[in-house]
Protein backbone atom coordinates (compact mmCIF):
# COMPACT_ATOMS: atom_id res chain seq x y z
CA UNK A 1 0.00 0.00 0.00
CA UNK A 2 2.80 2.48 0.82
CA UNK A 3 4.41 1.15 -2.10
CA UNK A 4 1.68 2.28 -4.39
CA UNK A 5 1.04 5.50 -2.64
CA UNK A 6 4.57 6.69 -3.30
CA UNK A 7 4.36 5.37 -6.67
CA UNK A 8 0.65 7.28 -7.81
CA UNK A 9 2.91 10.36 -6.25
CA UNK A 10 5.36 10.33 -8.82
CA UNK A 11 2.92 9.34 -11.46
CA UNK A 12 1.40 12.88 -10.94
CA UNK A 13 4.84 14.35 -11.89
CA UNK A 14 6.34 12.18 -13.94
CA UNK A 15 8.51 13.80 -16.77
CA UNK A 16 6.08 15.24 -19.73
CA UNK A 17 4.31 13.01 -22.55
CA UNK A 18 6.66 13.51 -25.40
CA UNK A 19 9.66 12.06 -23.10
CA UNK A 20 10.92 8.86 -23.31
CA UNK A 21 9.81 8.11 -19.81
CA UNK A 22 6.92 6.21 -19.57
CA UNK A 23 4.74 4.31 -16.95
CA UNK A 24 3.80 1.23 -16.67
CA UNK A 25 0.49 -0.33 -15.50
CA UNK A 26 0.87 -3.66 -13.87
CA UNK A 27 -2.36 -5.57 -12.72
CA UNK A 28 -4.54 -8.71 -14.11
CA UNK A 29 -6.42 -6.98 -16.86
CA UNK A 30 -9.40 -9.81 -16.84
CA UNK A 31 -9.52 -10.17 -12.66
CA UNK A 32 -12.16 -7.48 -12.03
CA UNK A 33 -10.17 -6.38 -9.32
CA UNK A 34 -9.75 -3.09 -10.38
CA UNK A 35 -6.66 -2.70 -8.66
CA UNK A 36 -3.40 -1.29 -10.40
CA UNK A 37 -0.01 -0.46 -10.12
CA UNK A 38 1.79 2.13 -11.46
CA UNK A 39 5.36 1.46 -11.57
CA UNK A 40 8.34 3.57 -13.59
CA UNK A 41 9.46 1.94 -17.29
CA UNK A 42 12.93 0.12 -16.72
CA UNK A 43 14.35 3.73 -18.32
CA UNK A 44 12.64 6.15 -15.74
CA UNK A 45 13.23 2.88 -12.97
CA UNK A 46 17.40 3.21 -13.76
CA UNK A 47 17.44 6.95 -14.22
CA UNK A 48 15.98 7.40 -11.06
CA UNK A 49 18.58 4.95 -9.25
CA UNK A 50 21.63 4.90 -11.58
CA UNK A 51 24.82 5.93 -8.89
CA UNK A 52 26.38 9.10 -9.31
CA UNK A 53 30.09 8.67 -10.14
CA UNK A 54 33.03 11.11 -9.67
CA UNK A 55 32.20 12.97 -12.76
CA UNK A 56 28.30 13.41 -12.83
CA UNK A 57 26.96 16.01 -10.47
CA UNK A 58 23.18 15.66 -9.61
CA UNK A 59 21.55 18.74 -11.05
CA UNK A 60 17.99 18.03 -10.07
CA UNK A 61 16.94 17.53 -6.49
CA UNK A 62 13.43 15.44 -6.83
CA UNK A 63 10.57 17.47 -6.33
CA UNK A 64 8.37 15.21 -3.75
CA UNK A 65 10.25 13.07 -0.70
CA UNK A 66 7.64 9.55 -0.18
CA UNK A 67 6.18 10.61 3.39
CA UNK A 68 4.54 6.98 3.32
CA UNK A 69 7.08 4.90 5.24
CA UNK A 70 6.00 7.50 8.01
CA UNK A 71 2.56 5.75 7.58
CA UNK A 72 2.71 2.89 9.98
CA UNK A 73 -0.54 1.98 11.47
CA UNK A 74 0.62 2.80 15.70
CA UNK A 75 -2.59 1.28 16.16
CA UNK A 76 -2.20 -2.67 17.48
CA UNK A 77 -4.31 -5.23 17.32
CA UNK A 78 -4.98 -6.73 20.40
CA UNK A 79 -6.78 -10.46 20.80
CA UNK A 80 -7.06 -13.14 23.45
CA UNK A 81 -3.98 -14.36 22.69
CA UNK A 82 -2.01 -11.54 23.65
CA UNK A 83 -4.21 -9.68 26.34
CA UNK A 84 -2.30 -10.16 28.93
CA UNK A 85 1.24 -9.34 27.81
CA UNK A 86 -0.05 -6.18 25.65
CA UNK A 87 -2.36 -4.85 27.86
CA UNK A 88 -2.28 -5.49 31.66
CA UNK A 89 1.26 -5.96 31.60
CA UNK A 90 2.31 -2.60 30.11
CA UNK A 91 3.80 0.07 32.22
CA UNK A 92 2.68 2.98 29.89
CA UNK A 93 -1.06 3.52 30.20
CA UNK A 94 -3.43 1.75 27.09
CA UNK A 95 -6.02 3.03 25.14
CA UNK A 96 -8.29 0.09 24.08
CA UNK A 97 -10.86 0.07 21.44
CA UNK A 98 -13.36 -2.45 21.01
CA UNK A 99 -14.40 -2.47 17.94
CA UNK A 100 -16.41 -4.86 14.88
CA UNK A 101 -16.14 -4.53 11.28
CA UNK A 102 -19.51 -4.27 10.30
CA UNK A 103 -20.11 -1.34 12.81
CA UNK A 104 -20.59 1.81 11.27
CA UNK A 105 -19.96 3.98 14.56
CA UNK A 106 -16.75 2.09 14.23
CA UNK A 107 -15.63 2.76 11.34
CA UNK A 108 -16.08 6.50 12.05
CA UNK A 109 -14.05 6.41 15.40
CA UNK A 110 -11.27 4.40 13.81
CA UNK A 111 -9.45 7.24 11.91
CA UNK A 112 -9.54 9.04 15.38
CA UNK A 113 -8.10 6.56 17.19
CA UNK A 114 -4.99 6.26 14.23
CA UNK A 115 -4.63 10.05 14.89
CA UNK A 116 -4.49 9.36 18.79
CA UNK A 117 -1.55 6.46 18.80
CA UNK A 118 0.35 9.13 16.32
CA UNK A 119 0.09 12.37 18.67
CA UNK A 120 0.58 10.22 21.48
CA UNK A 121 3.23 7.73 20.45
CA UNK A 122 5.55 6.99 23.53
CA UNK A 123 3.31 8.24 25.82
CA UNK A 124 -0.03 5.62 25.47
CA UNK A 125 -0.24 2.46 23.62
CA UNK A 126 -2.91 1.88 21.45
CA UNK A 127 -4.69 -1.09 20.37
CA UNK A 128 -8.04 -2.36 19.53
CA UNK A 129 -10.19 -5.47 19.57
CA UNK A 130 -12.11 -7.00 17.24
CA UNK A 131 -15.21 -8.27 19.81
CA UNK A 132 -16.36 -10.92 16.97
CA UNK A 133 -12.86 -12.61 17.25
CA UNK A 134 -12.52 -12.26 21.21
CA UNK A 135 -15.61 -12.55 22.59
CA UNK A 136 -14.24 -13.48 26.09
CA UNK A 137 -12.29 -10.10 26.27
CA UNK A 138 -14.99 -8.06 25.77
CA UNK A 139 -17.35 -10.24 27.96
CA UNK A 140 -14.63 -9.69 30.60
CA UNK A 141 -14.64 -5.61 30.75
CA UNK A 142 -18.44 -6.05 30.17
CA UNK A 143 -18.49 -4.33 26.77
CA UNK A 144 -22.36 -4.44 25.60
CA UNK A 145 -22.09 -1.69 22.90
CA UNK A 146 -19.64 -0.91 20.74
CA UNK A 147 -17.36 0.97 19.99
CA UNK A 148 -16.13 0.88 23.28
CA UNK A 149 -12.99 3.09 24.47
CA UNK A 150 -11.55 2.09 27.44
CA UNK A 151 -8.69 3.30 29.50
CA UNK A 152 -5.82 0.64 31.28
CA UNK A 153 -3.16 2.03 33.52
CA UNK A 154 -1.05 -0.33 35.88
CA UNK A 155 -3.05 -3.45 34.52
CA UNK A 156 -6.50 -1.69 35.50
CA UNK A 157 -9.44 -0.58 33.83
CA UNK A 158 -9.93 3.13 34.95
CA UNK A 159 -12.46 5.08 32.30
CA UNK A 160 -14.89 3.76 29.70
CA UNK A 161 -16.41 5.63 26.83
CA UNK A 162 -19.53 4.09 24.91
CA UNK A 163 -19.88 5.65 21.10
CA UNK A 164 -18.10 7.42 18.79
CA UNK A 165 -17.37 10.14 20.62
CA UNK A 166 -15.04 13.69 19.30
CA UNK A 167 -11.03 13.41 20.00
CA UNK A 168 -11.13 15.98 22.51
CA UNK A 169 -13.44 13.91 24.28
CA UNK A 170 -10.58 11.32 24.26
CA UNK A 171 -7.87 13.60 24.39
CA UNK A 172 -9.20 14.79 27.77
CA UNK A 173 -9.27 11.26 29.26
CA UNK A 174 -6.09 10.14 28.19
CA UNK A 175 -4.03 13.55 29.43
CA UNK A 176 -5.36 13.09 32.73
CA UNK A 177 -3.49 9.31 32.78
CA UNK A 178 -0.12 10.57 30.83
CA UNK A 179 0.75 12.50 34.02
CA UNK A 180 0.35 9.32 36.06
CA UNK A 181 1.80 6.95 34.23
Amino acid sequence: MALETCFRAWALHAPAAGSKDRLLVVGSSGSGSGSNLVLPSKRAAAVAVAPLSAGRVATRRPRHVCQSKNAVDEVLVADEKNWDGMVMACETPVLVEFWAPWCGPCRMIAPVIDELAKDYAGKIMCCKVNTDESPNVASTYGIRSIPTVLIFNGGEKKESVIGAVPKSTLTTLIDKYIGSS
